[in-house]
């Protein structure tokens, strides 16, 4: 058995600050400390499920929190930023579940520290209409290969997001959000136990089945400035929405390069913001 594991931050117990997990925040080294304690929970997890192949992607900032050496399970790390497919990179048709640590809800909500991809640029995607968390994007890409989404930890309102676009995953609430910079977060201890749990009970077949949309899949985005939007213009496919100088509108069936439009649009527009 095969498992990817994509790595965010700001899910993680404990954390409610930007300061913890940004690699110049006063706080890094604690906040890198629980997110790896996390990753490994899950690692131990799905080796005692049977896994015997682990690929870690850190998809937080960066994109290099992990210390590789500390890794369990001899785990293959995928770090380093301007990666193709950035948070679900090294994915392919070859495993057979993918877990989702440390993950947050999206921009507009009262989860911990959140939003969409990029918090200085994006204000709200929404997929088929529907507002979109970093889940449901980087779904499109579990869809393509048709690998599930079986494990999503975070605070109570990225599961819920969870819910409403993957079927059946199990999700570990690690804190309760308060508000964006505010939660009750389990202990640490507590937090990783319940990972490796569900992470080892997760892994049955008949829990195992991949995200759908309905095609074609209709994207929209809308950023913080007109000028953000303009910029994604340049791209084939993207179009502006009538009415509405900050969003762009882009549609298809092919999931995995709907994504790419979605990664390259997100690495142009932060440009304008760095």
């Amino acid at each position: 058995m095969k498992v990817f594991i994509s790595t965010d931050f700001e899910g993680v117990s404990g954390i409610v600050d930007w300061d913890q997990i940004m690699m110049n925040g006063r706080d890094y080294d604690l906040g890198r400390r629980l997110l790896l304690n996390e990753v490994n929970a899950a690692i131990d997890g799905a080796l005692q499920a049977g896994a015997t192949a682990i690929v870690v992607n850190d998809a937080h900032s960066v994109m290099r929190n992990l210390p590789p050496d500390e890794l369990h399970g001899h785990a293959t790390y995928i770090s380093g930023r301007h990666k193709p497919l950035y948070m679900m990179q090294g994915l392919d048709e070859t495993f057979d579940a993918i877990f989702f640590v440390g993950y947050h809800g999206s921009i507009g909500t009262r989860a911990v520290l959140s939003h969409s991809y990029n918090p200085r640029a994006i204000w709200e995607v929404r997929i088929n209409g529907r507002v979109a968390s970093e889940t449901a994007l980087n779904a499109l890409v579990a869809a393509h290969y048709r690998v599930p989404i079986a494990l999503v930890t975070g605070d109570q309102i990225t599961a819920a997001e969870a819910r409403e676009v993957l079927p059946d995953p199990e999700c570990v609430i690690v804190k309760e959000a308060y508000t964006r910079f505010s939660a009750a977060s389990l202990h640490p201890e507590v937090a990783c136990a319940r990972i490796r749990e569900a992470a080892a009970r997760v892994l049955r077949p008949e829990r195992l089945r991949p995200p759908q949309f309905a095609v074609p899949v209709h994207i929209e985005i809308a950023f913080l400035t007109a000028d953000m939007a303009d910029a994604a213009t340049w791209l084939r496919g993207v179009e502006p929405v009538p009415d509405n100088a900050r969003a762009v509108t882009f549609s298809g069936s092919n999931l995995l390069e709907l994504f790419r439009t979605f990664v390259t649009i997100v690495l142009l527009t932060r440009a304008l913001v760095e």
